[in-house]
């Protein structure tokens, strides 16, 4: 069994066991967190969600709250001695699927 829920602005397909990085949550490492956006439950007889499936939840569990990799940021203007450097790092929010309920 499967579903695609919908978190921090994007979607995310997920079965129990998965791990997944998502943009960051306010939760403790190691607490319990509930979706309750599910857009679709697929199986055997796959629902789909107007835009949400009622009754279904996806129980995560909170590993670890890091910042991913710096990207570079480079701004160029040729022949107008414009340059422009700049990092960034994204955090986010490692969560492992325990189960999907409904």
């Amino acid at each position: 069994m499967y579903a695609v829920i919908q978190t921090g602005g994007k979607q995310y397909r997920v079965q129990p066991g998965d791990h997944l990085r998502v943009e960051k949550l306010p939760a403790e490492k190691g607490s319990s967190i509930t979706f309750d956006q599910i857009l679709l439950v697929g199986g055997d007889s796959p629902r789909v969600g107007q835009p949400f499936v009622p009754g279904v939840k996806v129980v995560a569990q909170v590993v670890t709250h890091d910042r991913a990799k710096k990207i570079i940021v480079f701004k160029f203007r040729r022949r107008k001695n414009y340059r422009r450097k700049n990092g960034h790092r994204q955090p986010f929010t490692e969560l492992r699927i325990t189960e999907i309920q409904g």
